[in-house]
């Protein structure tokens, strides 16, 4: 058999390079090729693996000339410039390195705190110039301040941890983070709003989804106490530039210090040319010593995949062989939707999760079924973990993982059962696959269902009373929202009811609203589903 032939595209390290060659593996360094899409098209047809950085961007159009690749190997975390979707369809693996940089962009925030503190910067510029304005840059110390940390998990915990070696206060808010792990992280976990009143620093580390876009809003930052400084060295799109830059001018802000943007490359930004605030090109993975990790990372992964079969920091496969994929597919696409179910039902910080495995199911790779799981629970906050990084977020974060095996004990050959745990309550969802192979909810809060996955859902929770569901049906209808597939189950006659519809396109904020008006329901909620 041939050996495999990688193709690296962008710049990796001659030791990178070298792994390769040492593990058998037929290599063409090409660091300038990625920069030409229309050259790298013509010969992406030859390999059967392609590493690369942020320089070359891997689109469905590519895709299409890549008839033998296997595997895609980015070296760091961001993987915005590959088309997962369409490299799924094309049965390509895509991996990431999500642990290279951490150390590496947590330093960069502490250096950005110190420089805003100080003005480092524009006291550098001053005296470069020749001036010796001793008595302008007037700074403040960082021992015995309070830092806000958004995000305390892989970065913001390393921040935290530096920062307390600083003397300084350090409150996180995360709504995963439990109080457990708060306590022997040494910080206060604390609720947004607090945060915010509470902080003479901000600093961000949080991906950037829905939930988190403009996380600092203007009416965040106007909570925020008076000469407050923001550090953002996680995503652009996180804080209202135009608000932070208004918080400049007043004085309200004392001064922020930003390595992302909502616009990259940012060549012109409002915050530009303001005084007391720190900018950088998105350097918080730029240190040799990072790029040389995530480039040896990403090396080893690729090779240990293309010749035994392993995979590591997938973000579109779980860990398990050849063998296990044909037989264990559908029930992994299972647990994960019904993780994603339980994920996105609750908001409060989760302690524990369970899940139990009953019959046929029970034999199967359980350890990737867990991480199917609980990657459909993080992905709620955090859409780029994979299952194999769910399982190390979900222990930083000091949730207890159990599973449960049992012998069949029901009509169905084999089903899962997800139970979640947090402070005010239990969330439970099961689910099986038929054998068409599709995935099934079967039962909620211990409600039998028969439910279909879908791509966009509506769960609803109410009395079982009449009129229902005819309500439900033509508010629906009235706005022009088509059901594809409705499952309805009870408790008890006159006791509590739920309702699940599979629906053609998203329930609209508005259409959600009017439901929750009506006082018919007590509970409304879009869910949405990674249907492939």
């Amino acid at each position: 058999m041939a050996a495999p032939k990688v193709l690296i595209s962008d710049k990796l390290s001659d030791a990178a390079v070298q792994i390769f060659k040492d593990r058998g593996i037929e290599v063409d360094f090409r660091p300038d090729l990625g920069k030409d899409k229309e050259a790298l098209a013509a010969v992406i047809g030859d390999y059967d693996g392609l590493a690369i950085r942020s320089a070359t961007k891997v689109t469905e159009k590519l895709l299409e000339n890549a008839k033998k690749l296997k595997v895609i190997g980015r070296a760091g975390i961001g993987v915005d410039n590959v088309d997962r979707e369409a490299a799924s369809k094309r049965g390509v693996i895509v991996m990431n390195t999500p642990f290279g940089n951490m150390i590496t962009t947590a330093e960069h925030a502490i250096a950005m705190m110190f420089a805003v503190a100080r003005q480092l910067p524009e006291a550098s510029a001053s005296t470069h110039a020749g001036k010796w304005e001793k008595s302008k840059f007037m700074g403040v110390e960082l021992t015995g301040k309070t830092l806000g940390v958004i995000g305390a998990g892989n970065i913001g915990g390393i921040v935290c941890n530096r920062a307390l070696g600083l003397k300084m206060k350090v409150i996180a808010y995360d709504p995963f983070m439990s109080q457990e792990k708060a306590d022997k992280m040494g910080v206060e976990k604390v609720e947004l709003d607090d945060l915010l009143k509470r902080a003479d620093f901000i600093t961000l580390h949080v991906p950037l989804t829905e939930q988190t876009r403009n996380i600092l809003s203007r009416e965040a930052l106007e909570k925020t106490k008076k000469g407050v400084r923001i550090i953002n060295c996680a995503r652009g799109g996180l804080v209202d530039e135009q608000a932070l830059a208004d918080l400049l001018k007043s004085g309200h802000v004392a001064g922020a210090a930003l390595d992302v943007f909502a616009v990259e490359p940012a060549t012109e930004n409002v915050l530009f040319g303001l005084p007391n605030v720190v900018c950088t090109p998105h350097l918080g993975a730029s240190t040799t010593e990072a790029q040389e990790n995530v480039a040896l990372q990403v090396a080893e992964q690729m090779s240990n995949y293309l010749l035994d079969g392993a995979v590591e920091n997938a973000l579109n496969l779980p860990s398990m062989t050849a063998e296990e994929a044909k037989v264990m597919g559908p029930w992994v696409k299972l647990a994960e939707y019904l993780g994603s179910f339980v994920g996105q039902m609750t908001d409060e910080p989760i302690k524990a999760i369970n899940v139990t495995y009953d019959g046929t199911v029970s034999k199967m790779n359980l350890k990737a079924l867990d991480c199917a799981v609980i990657a459909g629970i993080m992905k709620r906050t955090n859409p780029d973990v994979n299952m194999v990084s769910a399982p190390v977020i979900a222990k930083e974060r000091g949730i207890q993982i159990s599973t449960t095996t049992q012998d069949k004990s029901g009509v169905f050959d084999g089903y899962i059962k997800v139970t979640v745990v947090t402070d005010i309550r239990e969330r439970a969802v099961a689910g099986t696959c038929f054998s068409d192979g599709k995935p099934r909810f079967i039962q909620i809060k211990g409600i039998n269902v028969d439910a279909e996955v879908g791509q966009h859902m509506l769960y609803t929770t109410n009395k079982d009373v009449p009129g229902i569901i005819g309500k439900l049906g033509t508010l629906l209808g009235d706005n022009k929202v088509n059901v594809a597939n409705f499952t309805l189950g009870r408790a008890a006659e006159g006791g509590e009811a739920i309702a699940i519809a599979y629906l053609d396109a998203p329930a609209a904020p508005e259409v959600v609203k009017e439901l929750e008006g009506t006082g018919l329901f007590q509970q409304v909620k879009p869910l949405e589903f990674n249907v492939a």
